[in-house]
């Protein structure tokens, strides 16, 4: 028989060797194989002009590089494959991945510039990109859809098209708007995304680049760190605007997910709306539920990057207050700079509560499978690199 000490460590182990899907990934792209996908004329567009898009990087970064998007580690030289096989080895297999979402395989700026139909045009050729060389060539990868939300009835559009492929999980959007998300000017969007039981998520970007308003409502900020503290203010707005513009009763299905805007800040937040819900709520009558509670039922939030407290103590409390243990959904960030290793990011979780948040959390948000035994795993693994 066992010693009590030899099955603990037995089950330690085996805890340790639980997959994990990971919520947030940007991979690189050929941008060649991306230009191939479009109509001949934006091919020569392209060639003569260039991309003719706003960039992050120029306002923020410096033009350091690499960027924030890590891409000299990838074998740029080479193929979409020679970009998946390097992805696959080094993240997929080296972490456990089962699952891993693409979230705006395109670049943002695509949803900054005024052309909306050459916004289209790229959404398509980077969605057909991904699905073609990426989902396609590993069935652990799934895809957000990039979509021209300049335009929500070519956004629709493009939901439609391929909204129905068993490889894509949602639908992705900057941070960075020309109207918070509540507004009516999306219901198109959340029309598509309720017919294909698609959740619309949006990730931290684009905040005060081309057509989006500034990055804070006192203007710009000089600073790339200052540009990081402000995002959180954005998706502040966005998640109140869909609250209190009634986004969840007149979509009754729609999940909303926030991407890398931090996860403790949602706390005070909705008790904040909770207080102010109560003495305001003749203004929006159909607002029938405390907002804590629209929340808990519509809205998800991804972990990177995590405020860890001085006191270690206050983290699972908060983690708690904001739903954490059906809401919160891992993500690395891979393969930036601030990326979150999901050996090491999180303070110590019970296992039930780790569980939730590495996987079940994020399989039910976007129908995955129950997570696979570790042995069907590792053959899948080791039959995708052969």
């Amino acid at each position: 028989m066992e010693s009590t000490a030899v099955v603990q460590n037995t089950k330690r182990e085996s805890r340790k060797k639980l997959t994990i899907i990971d919520c947030d990934i940007h991979m690189p792209t050929i941008r060649e194989a991306v230009i191939a996908y479009l109509p001949r004329h934006y091919r020569e567009q392209i060639d003569t002009f260039g991309m003719r898009l706003p960039t992050q990087g120029a306002m923020y970064l410096n033009g350091a590089k690499g960027g924030i998007m890590q891409e000299q580690q990838f074998p740029m030289d080479g193929t979409p494959a020679d970009l998946l096989a390097y992805f696959r080895k080094e993240h997929l297999d080296k972490y456990r991945v089962e699952h891993a979402i693409l979230t705006g395989l395109g670049d943002y700026a695509i949803q900054t510039t005024p052309d909306a139909d050459y916004a289209a045009a790229l959404c398509t050729a980077y969605n057909n990109y991904m699905i073609d060389h990426y989902i396609s060539g590993d069935p652990r990868v799934k895809g957000s859809i990039m979509i021209p939300k300049q335009d929500p009835l070519l956004a629709a559009k493009e939901i439609d098209r391929i909204g129905g492929h068993p490889g894509i999980v949602q639908v992705i959007s900057s941070n960075g708007a020309e109207k918070p998300y509540g507004h009516r000017f999306y219901y198109p969007i959340y029309e598509a995304c309720e017919r294909h039981g698609l959740p619309f998520a949006v990730h931290v970007s684009m905040e005060g680049i081309g057509i989006n308003h500034p990055p804070t409502g006192a203007g710009y900020v000089n600073h790339y760190i200052e540009y990081r503290m402000a995002r959180t203010q954005i998706m502040m707005a966005h998640l109140a605007s869909m609250i209190f513009e009634g986004v969840f009763q007149r979509f009754p299905t729609l999940k909303f997910v926030m991407i890398e805007a931090g996860i403790l800040w949602i706390a005070p937040y909705i008790w904040r709306m909770d207080q102010d819900w109560k003495a305001l709520r003749s203004q929006t009558p159909w607002v029938k539920e405390p907002p804590s509670e629209i929340v808990r039922k519509h809205v998800r939030f991804t972990s990177q990057p995590i405020e860890i407290p001085p006191d270690e103590s206050l983290f699972l409390p908060l983690l708690k207050s904001m739903h954490g243990d059906t809401n919160l959904c891992f993500a690395s960030d891979y393969p930036h700079w601030d990326f979150d290793h999901p050996f090491k990011s999180f303070p110590k979780l019970d296992d039930e509560l780790k569980d939730r948040i590495f996987y079940q959390n994020a399989a039910e948000l976007y129908g995955l499978p129950p997570r696979r035994s570790e042995s069907e795993a590792e053959n899948e693994a080791e039959g995708t690199t052969k």
